[in-house]
């Protein structure tokens, strides 16, 4: 990992790694490093110096026996090899500056730009480097020789990035195939076409409209667009008045309002009034109108919805502070463990269950806890009475429904409920005398155990059933309602993490307890109404987001894709989340999230990730007046104190609830709103 273009940085923010002229070898080491290197450098000589210079001397053959002999042989002395050891280390030094010089060189001719490496009076190296490879403008790289003088500064991203998701780039979607809309799916840049910039808010925006008032409005100037507003108009998604657009609460299926369609649902199904329900899923979810109502009855839902033409279907969500997910169901797995969600929705939500052998409904049933429910309202649900305004014929739409009710059938599925336009199915809580008759070459097949069916980070779906383990289907007869559920324990999910029992876990939530509170006092918009979306950036158990259950909040907890997934323990306890590697950026719009929680995240991926993309993505999703918790080794801390001054932040410093604790500290920072100067 090189150091990223296009920022002011110090060599502070380069703690992480030890770096040379020739490579970075990442480190954990505290000594600083008194060396940096450029991002993409052109070397103009070392592939003709390498051509010509070797080590020692001989014949081409003797040579390449002698390496032979270096890299297989661990008694060879390479040293004594060929009478030429006297003239290696010179040679080596030779072989050393020139490179390094074509290095030099290199930056000054792809760049185009001055490169000073040090100055008359010896204090300070300046670097120019671009932006990007695709942005020209340039930003300074001041390194102090004391350590004293730290510097960063970004630039701000042009207009047009304001709502800039850069893994569900439409400007990049020509790049990849139609095939099941699979170029809707994440596909983030390469690091040299990373965007090195701070994300601009919309012009004439302001602070979000507080829960739970914002639940049915928010401000148009904070998402200005109003191609739903006019194209969806008499469905009443939504309704521009005066400065706020308004949600009515309506949708296509549920012309008498959402909280109408809820109450026949939960006539259908009493699961949803006395806990049994507690997570729920929404494919293609609008603009959330459903997952909004079910969070007063005490339903958490994740809202799923691509970035398509619908223009901010999850912004929408997210800034009327309720759960939502860029996503679609094409060719990856959703990253979600396997029997997780308590219901899953789908309010035509036009995903085509019958095409493709049934491939999406096996991953609406590996997602699908033991009992769970699956509803479907929309074609071809009622067709008798619907086939009309739906641009099919009554044979077609028959046709579809039995086909469905087949698929499903064969999936261990029975239909548990329809009414109207609402047809509810069951995944059996046991099921065993169903499964065991499926095989790998059976239709449907049923999946063998190549694949982990928890793993969920761009594993590609299967087109087989999902058949639960005797300890899933026992665990989820075991299952508590909500609230009770939330010390919920199922040892075969918690003995995913290293060292994970009950006891653990009880540990870790007591820690969170202590932990809340001490935030709360630092923190005091924490608990009150300037807070509702927040995210768990590494968290293990979930025990953050169960401190702060009775606050007016919501969060999204993430475990790393690259650890022990603990994901479904998450999820056993009635909580929701997602898996991610912090690499790359989170699937969501800009200014999302009013807080974000980072505990141990740099310390657990400076390794892989580099600590200036992951506080730019942190940037990009937190919105003007939020804030950051990052609670992590004092070594970090001073360099995110850097680079976040950088990105217009202010930040203190704090102990943790432990205060004799010198290896772990608290940096709580606030994200400043500013204005684009473009605007």
């Amino acid at each position: 990992m090189v150091m990223g273009v296009g920022a002011r940085l110090t060599i502070g923010s380069l703690k992480l790694f030890n770096v040379s002229l020739l490579g970075v070898l990442p480190s954990r080491h505290t000594s600083p490093p008194t060396y940096i290197s450029i991002d993409r450098p052109q070397p103009l000589l070392c592939s003709s110096v390498s051509r010509l210079i070797r080590f020692g001397s001989g014949s081409a053959k003797k040579r390449a026996g002698q390496r032979r002999t270096m890299k297989y042989s661990k008694e060879a002395k390479p040293e004594r090899a060929g009478g030429g050891g006297s003239r290696a280390v010179p040679v080596a030094l030779v072989f050393l500056f020139l490179c390094g010089f074509s290095f030099y060189l290199g930056g000054i001719y792809s760049t185009g730009r001055t490169f000073t490496l040090f100055d008359a009076a010896a204090t300070t190296r300046t670097l120019r480097v671009p932006l990007s490879t695709k942005q020209e403008d340039s930003a300074a790289v001041a390194i102090a020789n004391n350590n004293e003088e730290e510097e960063v500064e970004f630039p701000e991203c042009p207009a047009d990035y304001q709502d800039y998701t850069p893994c569900t780039d439409p400007k990049r979607w020509r790049r990849y195939g139609n095939y099941r809309l699979s170029f809707m799916e994440r596909h983030c840049p390469p690091p040299p076409d990373r965007a090195v910039c701070l994300v601009p808010p919309p012009a004439g925006y302001k602070p979000p409209i507080r829960w739970p008032k914002s639940k049915d409005q928010c401000w148009y100037r904070n998402v200005p667009y109003d191609w739903i507003n006019s194209q969806k108009s008499n469905q009443h998604w939504l309704r521009k008045e005066g400065d706020r657009f308004a949600f009515p609460g309506g949708g296509t299926m549920f012309p008498n309002g959402v909280g109408a369609y809820v109450d026949l649902m939960a006539d259908l199904v009493p699961a949803l009034k006395d806990g049994t329900v507690r997570t729920a899923l929404d494919t293609g979810c609008g603009v959330a109108s459903w997952g909004g109502d079910l969070l007063a009855r005490g339903i958490l839902t994740v809202s799923l919805a691509p970035r398509d033409n619908h223009e901010a279907q999850v912004q929408f969500a997210l800034e009327r502070g309720i759960p939502a997910i860029l996503g679609i169901i094409s060719t990856q797995r959703l990253p979600i463990p396997s029997g997780s969600m308590d219901m899953a929705h789908c309010s035509r939500c036009l995903i085509p269950w019958t095409e493709f052998g049934g491939l999406y409904l096996m991953e609406i049933q590996r997602v699908l806890r033991p009992g769970g429910f699956w509803v479907l309202s929309g074609p071809p649900i009622n067709y008798e009475n619907r086939w009309h305004g739906w641009n099919t014929t009554v044979e077609a739409q028959k046709s579809d429904f039995d086909r469905l009710k087949k698929m499903l059938a064969g999936m261990c599925f029975r239909l548990y409920a329809k009414k109207g336009d609402i047809a509810v199915w069951q995944k059996p809580l046991d099921g065993a005398g169903c499964y065991d008759k499926l095989t790998p070459v059976t239709s449907p097949a049923k999946c063998d155990d190549s694949v982990d069916p928890d793993a969920a980070w761009y594993v590609p779906m299967r087109s087989c059933v999902t058949a639960p383990s005797a300890k899933s289907r026992a665990a989820a007869k075991q299952l508590p309602k909500w609230p009770q559920r939330l010390s919920y324990v199922a040892q075969d999910r918690v003995s995913a993490v290293p060292g994970g029992s009950a006891s653990a876990m009880k540990h870790d939530d007591g820690k969170w307890k202590a932990a809340a509170k001490r935030y709360k006092a630092l923190l005091p918009a924490l608990g009150s109404d300037k807070v509702r979306n927040v995210m768990d950036m590494n968290t293990v158990y979930g025990g953050f987001a169960a401190s702060l259950v009775k606050d007016p909040v919501w969060v999204m907890n993430v475990v790393s894709s690259y650890g022990p997934n603990s994901l479904g323990v998450v999820y056993d306890r009635g909580l929701i989340g997602t898996n991610h590697d912090w690499c790359e950026a989170f699937s969501t719009y800009p200014r999302t999230y009013d807080l974000l929680h980072a505990d141990g995240l740099f310390t657990a991926e400076s390794h892989r990730c580099e600590m200036k993309f992951v506080l730019l993505e942190m940037d990009r999703i937190l919105r003007p007046t939020g804030y950051a918790i990052i609670r992590d080794n004092p070594y970090f801390l001073d360099s995110v104190a850097t680079i976040a001054k950088g990105m217009r932040w202010t930040c203190d410093r704090h102990d943790t609830e432990n205060k004799e604790n010198e290896k772990e500290k608290l940096l709580i920072c606030h994200k400043m709103l500013w204005s684009a100067k473009s605007t």
